[in-house]
């Protein structure tokens, strides 16, 4: 008898206290934040609930196996995700992150970011997963309103 596998591919996750998102903040609070590159590059992204959502979901399925997206069902390109974010903290959008700065700061990561992916979860959904966040704006809202609270 064989052991069951599974494989998680997670997008970039979306979290108040860590992950891609915290990393942003600080630059777009001041109204510095921007595109990456030439932001056309797609982005998949997940929100932290849904992750820990989807696991649990592929933990108590006994026929789940193999690869599974674990992205929202809507990827954006990068500039409308600065756009979004700026939107939420009502802050402009002026400068974009220039590639060879990104290169230089971030190193493997930056390539990561702006090649983009772009990613479906189809299989978890086929499967009857349901994403809590399957929308940018309310992913942003719900982690942003979160984070102005003292206690979450």
């Amino acid at each position: 008898m064989g052991t069951r596998v599974v494989l998680v591919r997670t997008a970039l996750v979306l979290a108040r206290d860590g992950g891609f998102l915290q990393r942003l903040l600080p630059l777009f609070r001041l109204g510095l934040g921007g595109r990456l590159g030439t932001g056309r590059q797609w982005m998949s992204w997940v929100h932290i609930e849904d992750q820990i959502g989807l696991i649990d979901f592929l933990l108590h399925q006994p026929d789940a196996s193999g690869p599974y997206n674990a992205c929202a069902p809507a990827p954006v390109r990068n500039a409308d995700f600065a756009r979004s974010l700026a939107h939420c903290l009502h802050r402009p959008l002026l400068l974009p992150v220039p590639a060879v700065v990104m290169k230089a700061t971030l190193g493997e990561l930056a390539g990561l970011l702006l090649g983009g992916q772009h990613g479906q979860p189809a299989r978890l959904q086929d499967e009857g997963f349901r994403f809590r966040f399957g929308d940018l704006d309310a992913a942003l809202a719900d982690l942003l309103d979160q984070a102005a609270k003292p206690n979450g």
